[in-house]
């Protein structure tokens, strides 16, 4: 059994990838309110979703970031985009980041969990030990569990990481805060993310983005150093009307309300025995490029099929793959934030860089040949109705057959042939005779000839 210490979207995207192999766990979360919180939807996170079976309610709860449009006062001096949309092709079928309030996405995670047979325990971890053989947990109810393995998914104020004395490395900036919140208000259109900043600095000062799909809008408002606000409607109203000039904004509801501290940390090690740490308690990030919860979601994706397998091999190639990834995803979210910190013209837009799809594993052992440990990507298959993602869709490897006949392999690898298909031989990169391996995670684990291909099977027990 695996023990899941969080059920914010990375201890659910466990869940629901443990749940969907058919392998015992329990979930558990005491409750913790989310609100708006992390609301960018990065287009390889909806790859991990669409192969999870949500991606069409996600689709239906979200919309495009709006345009962004900034005011000295009532007068509008500035309009833009922070991601400029392009069309979906083949390769990449959401290729543009998705806004959808926290809380929403953790429903959607939830329901599909229940419908796969399993929940969230509404209790929380209170200390756990480990030894050779697994995990004793004594839970805020006071019951025991023995688990195999635990994964601490539980923020960034995590229990399971303080209890194993994991270092978090990095910086708090205390004196940087924000007033955060869901608010609702009639006096502005919900067609723009309204921003009002220091002109001469360009820095932010009070912004309100509307939430698709409800009648909220998610407040911002720089805090000044030493301002401890009450979180009531009324402090809201002031920090609007302070930071805007105008008293012609009502704000009538506020729903989730917090003060966020800009912190930027990464633990020094994401497993420690049988234990493993993903999602904010092995990172926290700026909000500045949509980077915390999406990488959370691949932490997840990625330690779901290891720790179905059980392999010691393959549950040691996390730490190896995810640590650098998160450095790397961490440095790119805190230079942005750092641009808009600083004033700097373009701090606003965004990138290729944020979208993830870049994210690879090179240098793992699990990656072999040409493009190994890179993104798998779509193309449309012989039928024109089905597409790779479709084949990829579920808890197995893939193995591509291009031009040639493929190996039989054992029942954890579904195999398709692919004969003349120029669209996915160039998304591949084909040229002759060729298998890819595709992991369970959607990264290309091995491309090779039929020979050199064999071995990479015999060697992981795929044949």
């Amino acid at each position: 059994m695996i023990l899941i210490a969080g059920a914010g979207p990375t201890g659910l995207t466990l869940a629901i990838d443990l749940a969907r192999r058919g392998v015992p766990h329990r979930i558990l979360d005491p409750g913790h309110p989310s609100g708006s919180r992390g609301k960018g939807l990065q287009p390889r996170t909806l790859e991990v979703f669409d192969d999870l079976g949500v991606i069409d309610e996600i689709l239906t709860a979200g919309a495009p970031y709006p345009p962004l449009r900034a005011y000295a006062g009532a007068d509008v001096v500035w309009e833009g985009r922070m991601h400029e949309p392009v069309p979906p092709t083949p390769a990449v079928p959401y290729p543009n980041v998705l806004m959808v309030p926290q809380w929403r996405t953790e429903e959607i995670l939830r329901d599909r969990l229940t419908a796969l047979g399993g929940h969230v325990d509404p209790v929380g971890l209170a200390s756990f030990t480990q030894d050779d053989d697994g995990v004793t947990a004594v839970l805020t109810d006071g019951t025991t569990v023995r688990a195999a393995y635990l994964v601490g998914a539980d923020g960034g104020r995590s229990t399971v990481r303080k209890t194993l004395g994991i270092p978090f490395l990095g910086e708090t900036r205390d004196e940087e805060r924000m007033l955060i919140g869901d608010v609702r208000t009639p006096d502005v259109d919900r067609d723009h993310w309204h921003m009002w900043a220091d002109l001469e600095t360009r820095t932010p000062g009070v912004g309100l983005c509307p939430l698709p799909g409800t009648s909220d809008f998610q407040f911002t408002a720089a805090l000044a150093p030493g301002d401890d606000p009450d979180l009531t409607l009324a402090t809201y109203q002031k920090h609007l009307a302070d930071g805007t000039g105008r008293d012609d904004i009502r704000l009538t509801g506020l729903g989730w309300a917090s003060v966020y501290r800009v912190n930027i940390r990464m633990a020094e090690r994401f497993r420690a025995g049988r234990v493993f740490l993903a999602g904010d308690a092995a990172h926290v990030h700026s909000p500045a490029g949509g980077q915390g919860l999406n990488t959370g979601v691949q932490d997840a994706y990625n330690l779901g099929w290891k720790l179905a397998a059980g392999s010691p091999f393959l549950l040691d190639t996390y730490e190896e793959e995810r640590l650098p990834v998160a450095a790397g995803v961490l440095g790119i979210s805190t230079a942005l934030y750092q641009k808009a910190a600083e004033g700097q013209a373009d701090a606003y837009k965004r990138g290729e860089e944020t979208q993830q799809l870049l994210l690879a594993y090179p240098d793992s052992p699990l990656s072999s040949g040409p493009a190994g440990g890179t993104r798998a990507p779509n193309a449309r298959l012989a039928d024109g109705t089905t597409t790779l993602f479709d084949a990829f869709r579920g808890p197995h490897f893939t193995l591509l057959a291009f031009n040639t006949p493929p190996p039989t392999c054992g029942p954890a690898v579904r195999t398709v042939e692919i004969t003349a298909n120029p669209e996915a031989e160039a998304a591949y990169d084909i040229t002759g005779p060729t298998l890819v391996l595709v992991r369970p995670d959607g990264y290309r684990a091995h491309t090779g000839t039929p020979d050199s291909t064999a071995p990479y099977l015999t060697r992981h027990n795929l044949l």
